[in-house]
């Protein structure tokens, strides 16, 4: 099992920026993709932003230029910058991995931005 714990949501302006960041714990051997997703209310759950542990990334159209994902393999960390905030980035973001083939996800944390 792998446990995934994010924390960095708020409550933040539009334009503002806010960094997550989620740990991987457990048995993180053969920890593959690291991401991220997010939830409006009312609204399917949606790929952000995703990277493999060799570092290639891939975003969502409406985040790319404003969103940055990162991680740092030693510390088994996932990190998402995110600029220019938008009153339509509101939502849950969870955090997502791969490992040996099964995906786990964290409980999320809330991330909303007021106009």
């Amino acid at each position: 099992q792998v446990q995934l714990v994010e924390s960095g949501g708020d409550l933040v302006q539009a334009g503002g920026s806010l960094r997550l960041s989620c740990a991987a714990s457990g048995r993180i051997f053969g920890l593959n993709v690291m991401g991220w997703y997010r939830q409006a209310p009312g609204k399917q759950r949606e790929v952000v932003a995703g990277i493999t542990r060799g570092g290639r990334t891939n975003y969502a159209d409406s985040v790319k230029g404003r969103f940055a994902i990162s991680r740092d393999n030693a510390k088994n960390m996932v990190y998402l910058e995110m600029t220019s905030l938008k009153p339509e980035d509101t939502a849950v973001y969870y955090c997502y991995a791969e490992a040996l083939s099964r995906d786990y996800w964290g409980q999320g944390t809330q991330v909303t931005v007021s106009s």
